[in-house]
Protein backbone atom coordinates (compact mmCIF):
# COMPACT_ATOMS: atom_id res chain seq x y z
CA UNK A 1 0.00 0.00 0.00
CA UNK A 2 1.17 3.53 -0.77
CA UNK A 3 1.37 5.35 2.55
CA UNK A 4 0.29 9.00 2.46
CA UNK A 5 -0.95 9.63 6.01
CA UNK A 6 1.32 7.32 8.01
CA UNK A 7 4.85 5.95 7.98
CA UNK A 8 6.72 3.20 9.79
CA UNK A 9 10.09 1.57 10.22
CA UNK A 10 11.44 -1.56 11.88
CA UNK A 11 14.66 -1.53 13.89
CA UNK A 12 15.50 -5.01 15.13
CA UNK A 13 12.59 -6.21 17.25
CA UNK A 14 10.94 -2.78 17.60
CA UNK A 15 8.71 -1.08 15.04
CA UNK A 16 7.81 2.61 15.13
CA UNK A 17 4.61 3.87 13.51
CA UNK A 18 3.97 7.56 12.90
CA UNK A 19 0.63 9.22 12.23
CA UNK A 20 1.93 11.44 9.49
CA UNK A 21 -0.06 14.50 8.46
CA UNK A 22 2.03 17.13 10.27
CA UNK A 23 0.57 20.00 8.25
CA UNK A 24 -2.82 19.06 9.76
CA UNK A 25 -1.44 18.11 13.19
CA UNK A 26 -1.98 14.46 12.24
CA UNK A 27 -5.76 14.89 12.09
CA UNK A 28 -7.51 11.55 11.61
CA UNK A 29 -9.05 10.56 8.30
CA UNK A 30 -10.42 7.39 6.74
CA UNK A 31 -7.20 7.17 4.74
CA UNK A 32 -5.10 7.31 7.92
CA UNK A 33 -7.29 4.69 9.55
CA UNK A 34 -6.95 2.37 6.55
CA UNK A 35 -3.18 2.80 6.42
CA UNK A 36 -2.80 2.30 10.18
CA UNK A 37 -4.63 -1.01 10.06
CA UNK A 38 -2.61 -2.10 7.01
CA UNK A 39 0.66 -1.30 8.79
CA UNK A 40 -0.30 -3.27 11.90
CA UNK A 41 -1.37 -6.22 9.77
CA UNK A 42 1.99 -6.09 7.99
CA UNK A 43 3.89 -5.91 11.28
CA UNK A 44 1.85 -8.77 12.72
CA UNK A 45 3.13 -10.99 9.89
CA UNK A 46 6.75 -10.09 10.66
CA UNK A 47 8.03 -12.53 13.33
CA UNK A 48 10.96 -10.27 14.13
CA UNK A 49 8.67 -7.54 15.49
CA UNK A 50 8.05 -7.90 19.22
CA UNK A 51 6.95 -4.38 20.23
CA UNK A 52 5.34 -1.48 18.36
CA UNK A 53 5.62 2.19 19.33
CA UNK A 54 2.92 4.53 18.01
CA UNK A 55 3.53 8.29 17.83
CA UNK A 56 2.81 11.32 15.70
CA UNK A 57 5.06 13.29 13.40
CA UNK A 58 5.77 16.51 15.35
CA UNK A 59 4.32 18.81 16.49
CA UNK A 60 1.31 16.67 17.49
CA UNK A 61 0.21 13.14 18.25
CA UNK A 62 -3.27 13.40 16.71
CA UNK A 63 -5.73 16.28 17.16
CA UNK A 64 -8.74 14.09 16.41
CA UNK A 65 -10.94 13.93 13.35
CA UNK A 66 -10.06 16.18 10.45
CA UNK A 67 -12.32 19.25 10.52
CA UNK A 68 -13.28 18.79 6.86
CA UNK A 69 -14.39 15.23 7.60
CA UNK A 70 -16.37 16.47 10.61
CA UNK A 71 -18.09 19.05 8.44
CA UNK A 72 -18.92 16.35 5.90
CA UNK A 73 -20.54 14.24 8.64
CA UNK A 74 -22.64 17.25 9.64
CA UNK A 75 -23.79 17.79 6.06
CA UNK A 76 -24.77 14.13 5.61
CA UNK A 77 -26.25 13.79 9.06
CA UNK A 78 -24.45 10.53 9.78
CA UNK A 79 -21.03 9.05 10.51
CA UNK A 80 -18.79 7.51 7.86
CA UNK A 81 -15.61 5.75 8.99
CA UNK A 82 -14.12 5.99 5.51
CA UNK A 83 -13.21 2.30 5.61
CA UNK A 84 -13.93 -0.17 2.83
CA UNK A 85 -14.75 -3.88 2.85
CA UNK A 86 -11.15 -4.81 2.03
CA UNK A 87 -9.61 -2.84 4.92
CA UNK A 88 -7.04 -4.93 6.84
CA UNK A 89 -8.22 -6.58 10.05
CA UNK A 90 -5.19 -6.96 12.36
CA UNK A 91 -5.99 -8.54 15.72
CA UNK A 92 -9.37 -9.79 14.54
CA UNK A 93 -10.50 -13.35 15.21
CA UNK A 94 -9.13 -13.63 18.75
CA UNK A 95 -12.37 -12.73 20.55
CA UNK A 96 -15.57 -11.19 19.16
CA UNK A 97 -15.12 -8.26 21.54
CA UNK A 98 -11.83 -7.40 19.84
CA UNK A 99 -13.20 -7.32 16.28
CA UNK A 100 -13.81 -3.57 16.51
CA UNK A 101 -11.97 -0.26 16.33
CA UNK A 102 -9.76 0.04 18.28
CA UNK A 103 -10.14 -2.94 20.55
CA UNK A 104 -8.47 -4.99 17.80
CA UNK A 105 -5.20 -3.80 19.36
CA UNK A 106 -6.00 -6.01 22.37
CA UNK A 107 -5.99 -9.02 20.04
CA UNK A 108 -2.55 -8.37 18.58
CA UNK A 109 0.38 -10.56 19.60
CA UNK A 110 2.73 -7.68 20.49
CA UNK A 111 2.42 -4.77 22.93
CA UNK A 112 1.62 -1.38 21.40
CA UNK A 113 3.10 1.61 23.22
CA UNK A 114 1.67 5.08 22.62
CA UNK A 115 4.25 7.90 22.69
CA UNK A 116 2.08 11.01 23.00
CA UNK A 117 4.45 13.75 21.96
CA UNK A 118 1.95 16.58 21.52
CA UNK A 119 -1.70 17.52 21.17
CA UNK A 120 -4.02 14.52 21.47
CA UNK A 121 -7.79 14.82 21.09
CA UNK A 122 -10.92 12.87 20.26
CA UNK A 123 -10.24 9.77 18.24
CA UNK A 124 -6.50 10.30 18.77
CA UNK A 125 -7.02 9.92 22.51
CA UNK A 126 -9.30 6.92 21.98
CA UNK A 127 -6.56 5.25 19.94
CA UNK A 128 -3.98 5.87 22.68
CA UNK A 129 -6.28 4.47 25.37
CA UNK A 130 -6.48 1.16 23.50
CA UNK A 131 -2.68 0.90 23.51
CA UNK A 132 -1.11 -1.38 26.11
CA UNK A 133 1.21 1.24 27.56
CA UNK A 134 1.38 5.03 27.28
CA UNK A 135 4.25 7.50 27.53
CA UNK A 136 3.35 11.19 27.34
CA UNK A 137 4.95 14.60 27.23
CA UNK A 138 4.15 16.56 30.38
CA UNK A 139 3.12 19.52 28.24
CA UNK A 140 0.90 17.62 25.79
CA UNK A 141 -2.61 19.09 25.77
CA UNK A 142 -5.42 16.55 25.51
CA UNK A 143 -9.20 16.38 25.44
CA UNK A 144 -11.93 13.84 24.82
CA UNK A 145 -13.36 16.63 22.62
CA UNK A 146 -16.73 14.99 21.88
CA UNK A 147 -19.02 16.99 24.22
CA UNK A 148 -17.71 20.26 22.77
CA UNK A 149 -18.98 19.00 19.39
CA UNK A 150 -22.33 17.85 20.71
CA UNK A 151 -21.28 14.20 20.52
CA UNK A 152 -21.30 11.30 23.00
CA UNK A 153 -18.14 9.51 24.10
CA UNK A 154 -16.51 8.04 20.99
CA UNK A 155 -14.72 4.83 20.11
CA UNK A 156 -15.19 3.10 23.45
CA UNK A 157 -13.75 5.83 25.69
CA UNK A 158 -16.70 5.28 28.05
CA UNK A 159 -15.31 1.74 28.45
CA UNK A 160 -11.55 2.41 28.53
CA UNK A 161 -11.32 5.57 30.66
CA UNK A 162 -13.28 4.32 33.70
CA UNK A 163 -11.16 1.18 33.75
CA UNK A 164 -7.94 3.19 33.65
CA UNK A 165 -8.71 6.11 35.97
CA UNK A 166 -11.97 5.23 37.76
CA UNK A 167 -15.51 6.42 37.12
CA UNK A 168 -15.23 9.80 38.87
CA UNK A 169 -12.20 11.01 36.93
CA UNK A 170 -13.46 9.49 33.70
CA UNK A 171 -16.76 11.34 34.12
CA UNK A 172 -14.84 14.60 34.54
CA UNK A 173 -13.03 14.19 31.22
CA UNK A 174 -15.87 12.60 29.26
CA UNK A 175 -18.67 14.95 30.35
CA UNK A 176 -16.74 18.22 30.17
CA UNK A 177 -14.37 17.68 27.27
CA UNK A 178 -12.01 20.02 29.11
CA UNK A 179 -8.36 20.28 28.15
CA UNK A 180 -5.95 18.48 30.45
CA UNK A 181 -2.23 17.70 30.38
CA UNK A 182 -0.16 14.63 31.12
CA UNK A 183 1.49 16.55 33.97
CA UNK A 184 -1.88 17.26 35.57
CA UNK A 185 -2.94 13.60 35.30
CA UNK A 186 0.45 12.04 36.06
CA UNK A 187 -0.88 10.18 39.11
CA UNK A 188 -4.18 9.06 37.60
CA UNK A 189 -3.01 5.74 36.17
CA UNK A 190 -3.19 6.86 32.54
CA UNK A 191 0.55 6.96 31.93
CA UNK A 192 3.42 4.56 32.40
CA UNK A 193 5.74 7.56 32.28
CA UNK A 194 5.39 11.33 31.91
CA UNK A 195 8.39 12.89 30.19
CA UNK A 196 9.67 16.45 30.49
CA UNK A 197 8.75 17.49 26.97
CA UNK A 198 7.88 16.28 23.48
CA UNK A 199 11.50 15.65 22.50
CA UNK A 200 11.99 13.24 25.39
CA UNK A 201 8.82 11.22 24.88
CA UNK A 202 9.58 9.06 21.84
CA UNK A 203 13.12 8.16 23.01
CA UNK A 204 11.73 7.11 26.40
CA UNK A 205 9.08 4.93 24.78
CA UNK A 206 11.62 3.40 22.41
CA UNK A 207 14.01 2.65 25.27
CA UNK A 208 11.23 0.84 27.12
CA UNK A 209 10.25 -1.02 23.95
CA UNK A 210 13.84 -2.14 23.42
CA UNK A 211 14.04 -3.35 27.01
CA UNK A 212 10.80 -5.28 26.64
CA UNK A 213 11.85 -6.79 23.31
CA UNK A 214 15.22 -8.03 24.56
CA UNK A 215 14.78 -8.97 28.23
CA UNK A 216 11.33 -10.61 28.25
CA UNK A 217 10.50 -13.80 26.40
CA UNK A 218 8.38 -13.00 23.32
CA UNK A 219 6.09 -15.97 23.87
CA UNK A 220 5.66 -14.97 27.51
CA UNK A 221 4.82 -11.38 26.53
CA UNK A 222 2.32 -12.49 23.89
CA UNK A 223 0.60 -14.92 26.26
CA UNK A 224 0.52 -12.47 29.16
CA UNK A 225 -1.01 -9.74 27.00
CA UNK A 226 -3.77 -12.16 25.96
CA UNK A 227 -4.36 -13.08 29.61
CA UNK A 228 -4.68 -9.43 30.66
CA UNK A 229 -7.48 -8.61 28.25
CA UNK A 230 -9.25 -11.97 28.58
CA UNK A 231 -9.36 -11.51 32.35
CA UNK A 232 -10.50 -7.90 31.99
CA UNK A 233 -13.62 -9.29 30.32
CA UNK A 234 -13.98 -12.62 32.13
CA UNK A 235 -14.45 -11.51 35.77
CA UNK A 236 -13.72 -15.03 37.03
CA UNK A 237 -10.64 -15.32 39.22
CA UNK A 238 -10.86 -19.11 39.43
CA UNK A 239 -10.90 -19.48 35.65
CA UNK A 240 -7.92 -17.11 35.44
CA UNK A 241 -5.92 -19.20 37.89
CA UNK A 242 -6.81 -22.46 36.17
CA UNK A 243 -5.86 -21.11 32.76
CA UNK A 244 -2.61 -19.60 34.06
CA UNK A 245 -1.54 -22.98 35.46
CA UNK A 246 -2.22 -24.66 32.11
CA UNK A 247 -0.33 -21.93 30.26
CA UNK A 248 2.61 -22.26 32.65
CA UNK A 249 2.67 -26.01 32.08
CA UNK A 250 2.81 -25.45 28.31
CA UNK A 251 5.49 -22.74 28.62
CA UNK A 252 7.76 -24.98 30.67
CA UNK A 253 8.19 -27.25 27.64
CA UNK A 254 9.62 -24.45 25.49
CA UNK A 255 13.16 -23.41 24.64
CA UNK A 256 12.26 -19.91 25.81
CA UNK A 257 11.66 -21.17 29.35
CA UNK A 258 14.81 -23.27 29.33
CA UNK A 259 16.83 -20.19 28.29
CA UNK A 260 15.21 -18.08 30.99
CA UNK A 261 16.09 -20.61 33.69
CA UNK A 262 19.62 -21.06 32.32
CA UNK A 263 20.19 -17.31 32.34
CA UNK A 264 18.87 -17.02 35.90
CA UNK A 265 21.13 -19.79 37.16
CA UNK A 266 24.14 -18.41 35.28
CA UNK A 267 23.42 -14.86 36.50
CA UNK A 268 23.43 -13.46 32.95
CA UNK A 269 20.87 -11.66 30.77
CA UNK A 270 18.60 -14.05 28.82
CA UNK A 271 19.10 -14.39 25.09
CA UNK A 272 15.61 -14.67 23.60
CA UNK A 273 16.55 -14.88 19.93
Amino acid sequence: MELKATRYEVDGHVATVWLHRPERYNAWTGRMHTEYRWILADLEKNPAVRVVVLTGTPPAFCVGGDTEALASHAERGNYDTGLTADTATPGFGVRPEFDHDFSFQFGMRFPIIAAINGACAGIGLALALFCDLRFASATARMTTAAPKLGLPAEYGMSWTLPRLVGVTRAADLLLSGRVFTAAETAEWGLWNSVEADADATLPAALAYAQMLATTAGPNAVRTTKAQIYADLLRHDVGASITESKQLMNEAMATAEYREGVSALRSKRPPDFR
